[in-house]
């Protein structure tokens, strides 16, 4: 089949969740609420923190970006997949494709680098807290969320850049409910081993060193809590990361699952649920995972509402 010159207006056709009729209504309820629960959960922690004097400290600054980039990772995917449910209409334009492979990649990437920032963080705020307002100054935490936005920022263009060089046949139909880079690779008709290439090297620069950071903060967090030398003690310094280490295994377990389904299962249900739990469900938990399990941040909410 010849490769088609992907310049002109094409368009793809996003299968879905289910082609069950019945089901659509449904799903379209379903993934409307999980969009405005999202929304409205990220809004308030923005909202708390942006109003309370109490909360303006390094951790909740890049609890702030984080709820932004959550945002962003849903409204990336969600909207797009509801009109088509209401429209019954599964096209998406080859430009608006691209427009999505980039604003997922790099609100993913945000995601990512933000956590490792934030475990940073909380091993400055429990290894060093004499030190913990002027390592992490206002003007430190400002220009590593400018770093991290650039760097996120390269990583969307060099996907941008290869899932644009990729030429297309006439089977369009992209068996998951958004553009997933994967299913692009196995759609194309051009040799997409370099991209492959790309794509595995650029998932352990942006998967692996993360983590390893992350694993590298709480080695030394729990080294240090290690010596306190009462129970009570220990508690209260753990406490602090509950709710970091929540949202990191939520969003680290269920991107390697999305991963691995995409990579090594040929199941495309498997794939599709993972893919739900990674874009949707978790930016959903998180704010409720902070607001929850955090005291200033539920006194901070309390004092917004009344």
């Amino acid at each position: 089949m010849e490769p088609y010159n992907l310049t002109v207006a094409l368009e793809f056709l996003l299968l879905g969740l289910s082609e069950d009729p019945e089901l659509q209504p449904i799903l379209f309820v379903l993934f409307l609420l999980i969009y405005l629960l999202t929304a409205l959960g990220n809004v308030l922690i923005i909202l708390a923190i942006s109003s309370d004097s109490h909360l303006h400290s390094p951790m909740y600054f890049f609890l702030y970006n984080l709820s932004l980039s959550d945002m962003g990772f849903s409204s990336t995917i969600i909207p797009k997949m509801l009109i088509n449910m209401q429209t019954h209409n599964k096209s998406i334009t080859y430009a608006a494709c691209l427009t999505q492979v980039y604003f997922f990649v790099l609100f993913g990437c945000m995601d990512s680098l933000l956590l490792t920032v934030m475990a940073y963080d909380r091993w400055v705020a429990i290894c060093r807290p004499l030190h913990y307002q002027v390592i992490l100054n206002l003007s430190l935490c400002r220009r590593l969320i400018l770093m991290l936005f650039f760097i996120s920022f390269m990583n969307s263009q060099v996907h941008y850049l290869m899932v644009s060089q990729l030429k297309f046949c006439t089977i369009m139909e992209i068996p998951h409910f958004f553009c997933d880079i994967p299913e692009l690779l196995k759609l194309a008709c051009s040799d997409t081993s370099i991209s492959n290439l790309f794509r595995f090297l650029l998932s352990i620069i942006f998967g692996f060193l993360p983590v390893s950071g992350i694993f590298y903060s709480y080695y030394k967090i729990i080294s240090s809590i290690v010596r306190v030398p009462s129970l009570l003690g220990k508690y209260k310094a753990f406490s602090t990361c509950g709710s970091h280490l929540s949202v990191v295994c939520l969003f680290y377990g269920t991107g390697l699952s999305a991963y691995l389904s995409s990579t090594i299962s040929s199941s495309t249900r498997e794939n599709m649920l993972a893919s739900v739990m990674y874009t949707m469900i978790v930016p959903m938990i998180n704010p409720f995972i902070y607001s929850l399990r955090n005291r200033a941040m539920k006194n901070a909410l309390q004092k917004f509402f009344s």
